[in-house]
């Protein structure tokens, strides 16, 4: 197979992050789902907006964090997303680019402005979605960069994305430009929401399309519909070459095939903003991985990352975590 030029192409939404900190009483007060992503139209996003505190802004989505954090590891990645000609749209691509993440998909030059998510986070560091997609839903299989997926050895896929029709088939045309090109393609649940909508166009994607899974504990028993998570790591040993699932505390279990790793949790001083937790825990996971590095190293890396991330508010790196890393011995 000849030497890939990225590491990894992200495919999601492209998304502008607004970040504030809240009270419990604001989230009942406003009918929000606590710890859920809930996507809103565009009146909705408006009126909540004008009501949360004060807001960090910054270019986000799943699969952009992850791509931001493989970058700060020194991975070389592209991304693919879309977003309007305005200025959110421009924010977004020049923040991706300057984080050494090729970001050149064309931006729609009419209909929905760029998305983006409200967070709110409470005291006790879980966070509260509300996102409005805008532009994410126009993303269809004309957007996908044949030649970058072809030249990447791993292609992501962000389930949050898989709402819309054509998306679906971009992700479809994804996954085959990449397997036919002798690549292999991840997917991230994204949320159980998310997978509830979707679970047996998911569970369909797995058999097919995806070599490698990323989910939290609530996501991969919301794919088998089970509360047993042993459970459900043995029914998604079935589906796809490599599973990385997650648990918060408890660290996280790898497998793949009749292998199995389990992998504590990096220390981390404080928790002060889980969002974007399992995103940087992907990017570690895929640097690792497309160093040819073993499972158990990529879960170590997946959870120093994840460690980083959570200790500040916003889901992008605050220090460089390719530091981090080899103060530690992971690179």
């Amino acid at each position: 197979m000849a030497t890939a030029r990225f590491d990894v192409v992200g495919i999601g939404n492209a998304i502008v992050d607004v970040i504030a900190h809240a009270e419990e009483d604001f989230l009942a007060a406003h009918g929000l789902v606590k710890g859920a992503m809930t996507l809103i139209d565009a009146a909705r996003a408006e009126a909540l907006y004008a009501v949360m505190g004060p807001g960090l802004e910054m270019s986000g989505g799943s699969a952009g964090n992850t791509m931001a954090g493989l970058a700060s590891l020194g991975g070389d990645g592209a991304y693919i997303g879309k977003v309007r000609d305005d200025q959110l749209g421009d924010v977004f691509r020049h923040d991706m680019n300057a984080v050494g993440v090729r970001f050149a998909t064309a931006p729609a030059r009419s209909g929905p402005a760029t998305a983006r998510c409200l967070i709110l986070v409470t005291p006790d560091a879980q966070r509260t979605m509300n996102t409005y997609l805008g532009a994410c839903v126009d993303l269809g299989p004309e957007d996908i960069d044949e030649a970058a997926i072809a030249d990447a050895q791993v292609t992501y896929l962000e389930g949050y994305l898989y709402d819309p029709p054509r998306a679906q088939e971009a992700f479809r045309k994804a996954a085959a430009i990449a397997h036919g090109a002798g690549r292999r393609v991840a997917l991230t649940l994204s949320d159980p929401f998310c997978v509830d909508r979707h679970r047996a166009a998911f569970r369909a994607l797995l058999e097919d399309h995806v070599d490698i899974l990323f989910a939290n504990e609530a996501e991969l028993c919301a794919m088998f519909e089970t509360a047993d998570f042993d459970a459900a790591v043995a029914a998604v040993r079935r589906f796809c070459d490599v599973a990385a699932c997650t648990r918060s505390e408890k660290g996280s279990v790898v497998v793949a095939g009749e292998h199995t790793h389990v992998i504590a949790a990096a220390e981390v001083g404080r928790v002060v903003d889980t969002t974007g937790a399992g995103d940087l825990y992907a990017s570690g996971f895929l640097f690792g991985l497309t160093r040819g590095r073993d499972l158990a190293t990529c879960g170590r890396l997946g959870s120093l990352c994840a460690a980083e991330i959570i200790s500040h508010v916003g889901a992008r790196p605050e220090v460089g975590l390719a530091t981090l890393a080899k103060e530690k011995g992971l690179i």
